[in-house]
């Protein structure tokens, strides 16, 4: 059977990476939200909440945009 989920029950496994580069980055949910918007990927604050907690799955699309906005490549997301 085939699991969809991380070992530690999680939907993803950049969520965590996100969320401490965001916090370093000292902006907040809304602003990254805003940020991806511009980048063009069309996310909202409450799909940032649910990415960081591993709640939502992020799509292959949405983690090159997110590595480019965030200024890191998709591997260190996934690390």
């Amino acid at each position: 059977m085939f699991i969809n989920k991380s070992s530690d029950g999680k939907n993803n496994i950049c969520g965590d990476k996100i969320a401490r580069l965001r916090i370093q980055s000292g902006i907040s949910q809304r602003a990254l939200a805003d940020k991806f918007q511009i980048a063009g990927l069309d996310i909202d604050k409450n799909a940032i909440q649910r990415i960081e907690s591993g709640k939502r799955f992020v799509t292959d699309i949405e983690l090159k945009v997110m590595a480019a906005v965030l200024e890191i490549t998709v591997d260190a997301l996934l690390e």
